[in-house]
């Protein structure tokens, strides 16, 4: 075979052989000096074609070799891709929930932002409020009061009347839905009359396309209220978080000013501190009646912030004329601190726990949220009923009863409850007389009244049933004080007299300001009834009655048998304390669990403190024992 057939490929293949073998191409000079082969050269065997058969071999494993080669480099790139790809899916998801960790954090520095800024805002109101307070004259101060309390009556009297008309408005929209009922029966009962053979495929069909309408229609309305229902409730729970972060703030300042009462002994500050207690008292007070839970859950706690207002007002008055704090009045402040900071502890815990699901659950009235659980804790542990009185025994007792000094009356109208209010208030130069509605309290039905004079605007509520005065308020201000305690006890004798309430006696007196408050129990043989009780405010300045509330007696006074006593006095007051010095003592009928029992009353003092105590006038137990707090201007009339 010559050297032309042989391919390219064969001649590379055989010089490589030879190479390796050590045999010269012709042509071809060697590099390196010429030395003997140590190995023999592999002999190479040619098939029929010429062509060497270990070369051809090698080449296909070379050929294969590369081929696997680009499969694991796809295999790789593939590999390389995927984990781009998960790197890629694993950075979106951490840069999500990055953004709702931003999210949520700017949605709570937001909320602290507003919290912090209502909070400046009130705290803004309140100083500028103390300042107005500080620089306001007598009269200026009287004009302000009046027109408060003519916007307050405004307030009530639009809060009515928006009741009434929502009250119209639902019964007008029962009447349509009766209406449409009416006529949906009255069409239905048309078309059974109509429909005596069976309907062709046409009103099937018909029938078919109208229903499928209705329903679709009818979905989107139920649709539509549902979200806008849930949106409403969403924007109602809204508004009641915003309440419960501002009882949190109001309770945290009355902390620290109650805690600064503490210790403060400088006037000026003591005047400033209980001035910023009394504010935020009533202040508390309007928040927790704007939250969703049922008034059984709050009355303690209302009460107690309505007694600290109270309390602090009087005790600014004593400061405000020069007086120091009493021992008694610095108890009461230990008293309301340490309330205070165990009502505070419960609803700031309640406020970080808090979510819109509770708000929802508690304005759904549902049981066991976390609101309703927090106030009733604070309902039953933490302001428990205090043995305590700054208003004269028994001053809060109302029982829920029927109205048994009006059973057997008659019920008068709207414009004979008008013709009673000018008899009974002829002395104030009345003008004007208007019956603005009725009121339920407790079991009674009354009449609300409107009353002008030439001095100003009045208030009444005139029982349904025998016409009786149950509540009256004046609201013209006092400034001065021209009358003494003891002819301001004749004068609230008097007018309890021209509205029928006969034998009542003065129990205990108060003065606040320029306004002396009076207790009357209704008494019968020389014993006091304690249940029949009214109270009367009367202005020091003019000399008039400017309030009274007697609902205790309207509820509780019938025709009294006097009971006896089994024991002596002598021998009740050895059940006494030894150190406890008796100022005073009678017969009481009071109330006590439920029922009324015939106690000795005797009232005096021990270490510093005044205290009431009762024993029994039948067994000789002691029955009740109260320490008088909050006022040292409060007086036992015995």
């Amino acid at each position: 075979m010559s050297k032309k057939e042989i391919s390219s490929g064969t001649e590379k293949a055989e010089a490589l052989t030879r190479k390796k073998s050590g045999v010269k191409t012709e042509g071809t000079k060697s590099k390196t000096p010429e030395k003997k082969s140590v190995k023999k050269s592999t002999p190479v065997k040619q098939n029929k074609g010429g062509k060497t058969v270990k070369a051809d071999k090698k080449v296909k494993k070379n050929k294969r070799v590369k081929q696997l080669t680009e499969k694991q480099l796809k295999r790789k790139q593939a590999r390389e891709q995927k984990k781009i790809e998960l790197a890629r899916i694993r950075a979106e998801k951490k840069q999500k929930r990055l953004e709702k960790k931003l999210e949520a954090k700017q949605k709570r520095l937001d909320r602290i932002a507003a919290v912090k800024q209502a909070r400046a805002e009130r705290k803004a109101k309140a100083k500028e409020r103390r300042d107005m307070l500080k620089h306001e004259s007598k009269e200026a101060r009287r004009e302000r009061i009046a027109e408060e309390r003519q916007a307050k009556v405004e307030a009530r009297k639009a809060k009515t009347e928006a009741r009434v008309a929502k009250r119209e408005a639902a019964m007008a929209d029962k009447r349509a839905k009766r209406e449409h009922q009416l006529k949906l029966r009255a069409q239905k009962r048309a078309e059974k009359n109509e429909k005596r053979h069976a309907p062709g495929f046409g009103g099937w069909l018909a029938a078919v396309i109208s229903l499928g309408v209705t329903t679709l229609a009818l979905g989107t309305m139920l649709t539509f209220g549902w979200i806008n229902m849930n949106g409403m409730q969403a924007d109602m729970a809204a508004v009641h978080t915003e309440s419960l972060y501002e009882l949190n703030s109001i309770v945290d300042n009355l902390d620290t000013n109650l805690a600064k009462a503490r210790v403060s002994n400088s006037r000026n500050e003591q005047v400033r501190i209980l001035s910023d207690i009394a504010i935020e008292s009533e202040m508390a007070e309007t928040v927790i009646e704007r939250l969703p839970l049922d008034g059984q859950l709050t009355e303690s706690m209302t009460s107690f912030v309505n007694k600290m207002g109270d309390g602090a007002q009087s005790m600014l008055y004593s400061v405000a004329s020069g007086k120091p704090l009493t021992e008694s009045q610095i108890a009461t402040i230990e008293y309301m601190y340490k309330v205070n900071k165990e009502m505070k502890d419960i609803i700031n815990e309640l406020t970080a726990n808090a979510n819109a699901g509770d708000m929802l659950a508690a304005m759904n009235g549902k049981s066991g949220n976390l609101l309703s659980t927090s106030f009733d804790t604070i309902q039953n542990n933490t302001i428990e009923t205090p043995k305590e009185i700054n208003d004269g025994p028994f001053a809060e007792n109302i029982d829920k009863v029927t109205a048994k000094n009006l059973e057997g009356l008659g019920e008068i109208t709207a414009p004979r409850a008008e013709e009673l209010a000018r008899k009974y208030f002829e002395d104030y130069n009345v003008t004007d007389v208007k019956c603005t509605g009725e009121v339920v309290a407790e079991q009674l039905t009354c009449y609300n009244v409107s009353i002008k004079t030439n001095d100003g605007e009045m208030s009444a509520q005139i029982s349904k049933l025998g016409g009786k005065v149950v509540e009256f308020n004046s609201f013209k201000d006092c400034s001065d004080k021209n009358f003494s305690v003891e002819r301001c006890i004749d004068i609230a004798e008097d007018f309890l007299d021209d509205l029928g309430y006969d034998d009542m006696e003065a129990v205990w007196t108060s003065e606040n300001g320029t306004t002396c408050n009076l207790n009357f129990a209704y008494e019968k043989n020389g014993v006091i009834f304690y249940s029949d009780m009214i109270k009367v405010k009367v202005c020091e300045e003019r000399g008039i009655v400017t309030g009274m509330e007697g609902l205790s007696y309207v509820l509780n006074h019938v025709k009294r048998e006097v009971p006896t006593a089994r024991i002596a006095k002598s021998e009740a007051r050895e059940k006494l304390h030894a150190g406890f010095d008796v100022e005073g003592s009678r017969l009481a009928v009071i109330p006590f669990e439920g029922k009324e029992v015939l106690c000795y009353e005797f009232y005096g003092a021990y270490e510093g403190n005044d205290y009431y105590v009762y024993i029994d006038a039948k067994t000789g137990e002691e029955v009740q024992v109260f320490t008088v707090i909050g006022t040292a201007q409060g007086k036992a009339l015995m």
